[in-house]
C-alpha cells in the first residue's frame, strides 16, 4: 500500500507554459541580427582598408621610383659635368725642387688662463660635464600599434560595450518577466 493518491491531484494549479515563446524569438532574432550585422560591418572594414594599403603601397612604389629616376638623371649630368671640366682644364705641373730644407722643431711656451692647476682640472671637469649633457641620446617615441584599441579604435569600442549593456538588460528583463 502505499500514501500516494492519484484522485487528489489538482491540475488547476500548475501555470500553463507558453507555446510558443515569442519572447524568446524575438529577442534571439534580434541579437542574431546584431551579430550579423556586426560580421558585414567587420568584412567591409577590413575589404576597404585593405584596398586602401594596397593604393597606398602602389602610390609609394611609383614616387620611389620617380625619385630613383630623377636622382639618377642629376648624377649622370654631374658626371657630365665633371668630365667636361675636367678636359677643358690644362695641366700645368711644375718640376719638384731639388733644395733640401732642413726642418726644425721648436718648443714653444703656453699660457694657461689659470695658474693653479687644480683649477684647471676643475674647469676641465665641468667641460666634459657640460658635453656629456648635450649628448642627444635617441629613444623611441612611437607606441606599438597592438591591442584592441588599435585594431577597432574608439568607437567601435563604445558600440560594442553598449551593445553588450544592452543584451544584460535584456536578458534580466526576459528572466524577471512571470509566464502568462
Amino acid at each position: 500500500m502505499t500514501t500516494y493518491d492519484d484522485d487528489n491531484i489538482n491540475n488547476d494549479d500548475i501555470p500553463p507554459g507558453e507555446s510558443n515563446n515569442r519572447t524568446f524569438l524575438i529577442a534571439a532574432g534580434g541579437l542574431g541580427l546584431l551579430v550579423l550585422l556586426a560580421l558585414l560591418c567587420l568584412g567591409g572594414y577590413f575589404f576597404f582598408s585593405n584596398n586602401s594599403a594596397q593604393q597606398a603601397e602602389q602610390t609609394a612604389q611609383v614616387q620611389i621610383t620617380q625619385q630613383q629616376a630623377t636622382i639618377q638623371a642629376g648624377v649622370s649630368q654631374t658626371a657630365i659635368a665633371q668630365a667636361q671640366t675636367q678636359a677643358a682644364q690644362p695641366t700645368n705641373t711644375l718640376p719638384p725642387t731639388n733644395t733640401n730644407t732642413p726642418v726644425i722643431a721648436e718648443a714653444t711656451a703656453t699660457s694657461s688662463p689659470t695658474s693653479n692647476p687644480a683649477t684647471a682640472t676643475v674647469g676641465a671637469a665641468f667641460t666634459q660635464i657640460a658635453v656629456s649633457t648635450q649628448t642627444v641620446i635617441a629613444t623611441s617615441t612611437a607606441l606599438p600599434a597592438t591591442g584592441i584599441a588599435d585594431e577597432f579604435g574608439g568607437p567601435g569600442l563604445a558600440v560594442l560595450a553598449i551593445a553588450l549593456i544592452a543584451v544584460i538588460f535584456l536578458v534580466r528583463r526576459l528572466r524577471v518577466t512571470p509566464a502568462r
